[in-house]
């Protein structure tokens, strides 16, 4: 049983299938019947990459592995169950003789005011896709806008951790609306404005100076703002509070500090390392021979560096799989067991176009070769669709972007604090499926709020090229003022609904609260989303040591996730 399907996962059920060849059991639980290559997210962001591009089949590249839809909230070790919920709420429990738990990682949040509320994470996605939309509708927005002050807010966007991911998002992102602004000028002298916020002292504060020093000047030719040493104090609905004293007005908040392990690790009841898993280095728990942890949730001695723990990288991630499958074979008596160590060949950042920056086996590059040398190892490195990959890159380098938004993330979809980023939210416990048309009655049990909604696609909607979510099954009409052009949680953002009878066919309806028919001209917070949770600060993941804030995680307790939500994500970074 191998639970999580991120790059150690992943790596795990596929060297397992290819060992056993048939002759063993293995079931793969993950909530996303694909595997998703992390390190080129930004570029889905940016509009590069289409979605499925980064993303591999489970079913179509695994043999000899079932595929079990589902998240895992619960593990008992003693009986060698593993306890999940399916994707339609449905619930069951699986069986093993062995268990690899690679669940990943989540966002890490921080105890720092309205940061919850209105910034949003990038570990899945439907992040990436929701931050591509939102930025393309700013944009939009900003060119049509009067008020030059508003016009500044929206073209703004603030990104906080310069590590692997706020680095190339920071990167993609600027050339992503320096080509929007070619096609809809905004306001003379005004351009898109990126800044980099993080407290460490340089860009890449991990790797090499050689990188950071590549990162940080190709950064600051584009016109990002790199701040290093500064962090956000506050996050409002108008903008953020930077550590210095300097408000920013802005409606964007992309949050890249780090990350934390997934929370179902807690309620294992095993000894814990900054909330990762201890295991000895053949990535067996401590008096567990029959369960093994390996990626972001374990913490694995590194044999080169006594006393320390391999970081949370996908490189590690996806060296971990490897040693865990074979060690798993050997448990059963099939080959030898061996221990976790590495080699380092070096770490690669694209920083979008031509430019990258990378130290392939220690050899320092930069400018095209780095980019060169950047694609080629991402390229190897994917266990599918190369050929998909490749063909967007060179469409990319001879065609414009296309900029337009799909409007099928929401911001209630991917609230920050979430223990799945891999999911976008939905209304969930669904009662029944309802039809409305001439004379179709709304059945009583179907909730309306956010514990539960129809989630019905009406016959008679006058507006089917929007897709209609939540319930407002009666047709609640909202008035026109509480129409906004921000989405709910978002700076400035308030209720976005579509009623059956709405004459604005170009708005997406949404969220099941159809008793809110009052104007707002605030923010709604996260955790009063449809769908959502209280906002919780979660440190105890690996430590970034370059936010403030965070403090050790103690938290055992019974083997149920604290929100009840899936999840299960691969290794901060791109190498």
């Amino acid at each position: 049983m191998i639970v999580g399907a991120g790059f150690a996962g992943y790596r795990t059920a596929r060297e397992l299938s290819r060992m056993s060849r048939g002759k063993a059991d293995i079931t793969l639980l993950n909530p996303t019947d694909y595997f998703l290559y992390l390190p080129l997210l930004p570029q889905v962001a940016a509009g590069i990459l289409e979605p499925r591009r980064v993303t591999v089949s489970l079913s179509g590249t695994l043999r000899h592995v079932r595929l079990v839809l589902g998240e895992a909230d619960g593990i008992d070790l003693d009986a060698r169950t593993v306890h999940y919920a399916d994707p339609e709420g449905g619930e069951g429990t699986l069986s093993y003789d062995r268990l690899v738990l690679a669940v990943g990682s989540v966002n890490k949040l921080l105890p720092i005011p309205g940061v919850a509320e209105h910034a949003h994470g990038f570990r899945g996605l439907p992040e990436a896709l929701y931050l591509r939309d939102h930025v393309t509708r700013q944009m939009e927005l900003a060119a049509a806008d009067d008020d030059p002050k508003s016009s500044a807010a929206r073209t703004t966007f603030v990104v906080v951790g310069a590590g692997y991911t706020g680095t190339e998002v920071a990167a993609q992102g600027q050339l992503y609306t320096d080509a929007q602004v070619r096609k809809h000028p905004l306001r003379e002298g005004m351009r898109p404005r990126w800044i980099l916020l993080d407290v460490a002292p340089r860009v890449l504060p991990e790797l090499d100076e050689h990188l950071s020093r590549t990162a940080d000047r190709t950064l600051r030719e584009r016109g990002v703002e790199v701040r290093m040493g500064t962090s956000v104090k506050e996050a409002t609905s108008d903008g953020v509070l930077l550590t210095d004293g300097e408000f920013v007005a802005t409606r964007s908040l992309v949050w890249c500090v780090g990350v934390r392990p997934d929370p179902l690790v807690e309620g294992t009841g095993q000894p814990l390392e900054r909330g990762r898993l201890i295991v000895d280095p053949y990535l067996r728990l401590p008096g567990r021979p029959e369960v093994f942890a390996c990626g972001d949730a374990a913490a694995v001695p590194d044999l080169n560096t006594p006393g320390e723990y391999t970081p949370m990288t996908a490189q590690h991630a996806w060296r971990h799989g490897k040693v865990a499958a074979r060690n798993v074979a050997a448990s059963l008596g099939v080959g030898e067991r061996r221990p976790y160590r590495h080699k380092d060949l070096g770490f690669v950042v694209d920083l979008g176009g031509a430019k990258a920056a990378a130290n392939p086996l220690g050899i320092p590059l930069s400018g095209p070769a780095a980019g060169a040398v950047t694609r080629g190892y991402h390229l190897a490195a994917m266990p599918g669709n190369r050929v998909r990959v490749a063909a967007d890159w060179l469409l990319d380098s001879v065609l414009p972007r296309q900029a337009v938004q799909l409007g099928l993330v929401r911001s209630w979809s991917v609230p920050l604090d979430t223990a799945s980023p891999e999911l976008a939210r939905v209304p969930h416990d669904q009662k029944r499926e309802t039809v409305s048309g001439p004379g179709a009655a709304v059945p009583e049990d179907v909730s309306d709020g956010p514990e539960g909604g129809a989630d019905h696609q009406t016959i008679d909607a006058p507006t089917p090229e929007v897709a209609r979510e939540g319930s407002d099954a009666e047709g609640t009409e909202v008035p026109s003022d509480s129409e906004s052009d921000a989405e709910p949680g978002e700076p400035g953002g308030g209720v976005d609904y579509q009623t059956i009878t709405s004459p604005t066919p170009d708005v997406a309806k949404e969220g099941p609260d159809a008793e809110e028919t009052g104007s707002r001209s605030d923010a709604e917070p996260a955790q009063n989303q449809p769908g959502s949770e209280p906002a919780k600060n979660q440190p105890g993941g690996e430590p970034v040591g370059n936010q403030p804030g965070g403090e050790p995680h103690e938290a055992p307790g019974p083997v149920k996730r604290t929100d009840g939500t899936p999840e299960g994500t691969p290794a901060e970074g791109n190498s």
